[in-house]
């Protein structure tokens, strides 16, 4: 079952597939940095106290804030 979530949302080891954004400012900073719509997203891990959020895509790592991360739609 495909379903459409946040990458805030995510779980460790969890992958998505980049299927839009609900910012449309941020989307392009988003997709500088290698977000692209069909980009496979892997969930790594959350910092201790819940925020930034480290995501691997595009070939590396990128960290991002929660409210970042959740203007980023996947499906999984």
């Amino acid at each position: 079952m495909t379903r459409l979530k946040n990458v805030s949302q995510m779980k460790p080891g969890e992958v998505g597939i980049v299927a839009g954004f609900t910012d449309d400012h941020l989307s392009v900073k988003l997709m500088e940095m290698g977000c692209l719509p069909g980009a496979s997203v892997r969930f790594n891990f959350t910092a201790p106290f819940g925020d930034p959020v480290c995501i691997s895509v595009s070939g590396y790592e990128l960290s991002l804030r929660l409210d970042e991360a959740a203007t980023i739609s996947i499906l999984n």
